[in-house]
């Protein structure tokens, strides 16, 4: 039975669209953090000073932590960008699919 409906749903050429929108979109999102992390880390490691300085002078605050903490709320960013796309688009447009081929769903 679930077998039948998963086929169904797999060969449909809306749900192929929507799985490439959103593998495209997370890929995106993806790199974008990981560019900004391996920056960070790469930075770190060959230029440590960049990091060292004082976020203003006379400041016990360095500019690294500054970064640091901008890298973990741009991934908090990032995550409810990917959520938010993924709750009024991406399952919208799958639970309209499964009206479409008479498929229960929550």
């Amino acid at each position: 039975m679930y077998a039948d409906i998963y086929d169904k749903i797999k060969i449909d050429p809306e749900f192929q669209i929507l799985v490439k929108q959103r593998r495209k979109f997370s890929l995106i999102l993806t790199s974008i953090i990981l560019s900004i992390y391996f920056s960070f880390i790469l930075t770190l490691a060959y230029a440590p000073s960049v990091f060292a300085a004082p976020i203003y002078e006379g400041s016990v605050t360095s500019l690294g932590i500054v970064v640091g903490i901008s890298i973990i709320l741009i991934s908090f960013t990032l995550t409810g960008i990917y959520v938010q796309k993924a709750n009024t688009d991406f399952d919208t447009r799958l639970n309209k699919l499964k009206d479409d081929l008479g498929v229960k769903h929550d």
